[in-house]
C-alpha cells in the first residue's frame, strides 16, 4: 500500500505534517509520497512550484517528495502506476469530494483516508458517504488539531512575523532567510501579485 498527499504546500504547515505523522499511525504505512501540485486546479498560490517543492521538502525531511504536474487527482491516478493508494485528505477537503473532477472514478482507483479533528460535524462527511458508489472505499482516521492555515501564515510571514511553532523549523528557517511571501508595494502577494486564497 502506498501512501499518497496532494497539496499547494503553500507553505506546509504543521497541520500538514500532523496528517502524515497520523496516518502512517494508523494505518501503517510502508511508503508515503507528499505530491506538490504544480498548478492546483481549485485554486492560486503565490510560490512557485520548485519552492513550494523545497519548501515541502523541508517539512517531509523522511519522506519521498514529489511535483505533481497534473491539476486534478483523478488524471494523476491514472497516468500513474501506484501499488493500492491510499490517498490521504483532510475532513474539509472531503466535505467538497463530490465537486472533484470524476469523484466516483477517484474512488474506483484509489482508497481515501479522511483525516478528521475533533468536533468536525460528522453531519458533513455523512452527507458525501451517501452519495458515492464505493463509500466502502472511504476510511477515517483522528489527527490532533493545528488551527491555523496556510493563507494565515502567509499573513503572518508578510508582516515580518515569526512562523516558529506553526511550521517545521526548516521551513521556517527558509521562509525567513529568502524572505518568502514579504508583500511588493503594489501586490496582493509575494512577487506573483497573485491573490492569496486558503490552502
Amino acid at each position: 500500500m502506498t501512501g499518497l498527499y496532494g497539496g499547494a504546500f503553500d507553505p506546509p504547515h504543521l497541520g500538514h505534517v500532523e496528517v502524515v505523522r497520523a496516518a502512517k499511525r494508523d494505518f501503517g504505512l510502508p511508503q508515503l509520497v507528499v505530491l506538490v501540485s504544480a498548478q492546483p486546479g481549485h485554486k492560486g498560490t503565490v510560490l512557485d512550484a520548485e519552492e513550494r517543492l523545497e519548501l515541502a521538502r523541508a517539512a517531509f525531511p523522511d519522506e519521498d517528495v514529489r511535483l505533481d504536474e497534473y491539476s486534478r487527482t483523478i488524471d494523476m491516478l491514472r497516468d500513474a502506476d501506484w501499488d493500492d493508494p491510499l490517498f490521504l485528505i483532510g475532513a474539509d477537503e472531503f466535505a467538497d469530494f463530490l465537486t472533484w473532477k470524476e469523484p466516483d472514478e477517484v474512488l474506483e482507483r484509489a482508497r481515501l483516508a479522511v483525516a478528521t479533528r475533533p468536533g468536525f460535524p460528522r453531519e458533513r462527511l455523512q452527507s458525501v458517504l451517501e452519495q458515492v458508489r464505493h463509500p466502502e472505499r472511504i476510511l477515517f482516521f483522528e489527527i490532533q488539531p493545528h488551527p491555523i492555515a496556510s493563507r494565515d501564515l502567509r499573513d503572518r510571514a508578510a508582516a515580518g512575523e515569526r512562523l516558529d511553532g506553526l511550521v517545521p523549523e526548516a521551513v521556517a528557517r527558509l521562509i525567513a532567510d529568502r524572505h518568502l511571501y514579504v508583500r511588493e508595494p503594489g501586490l496582493h502577494s509575494a512577487r506573483t501579485g497573485k491573490d492569496s486564497r486558503p490552502t
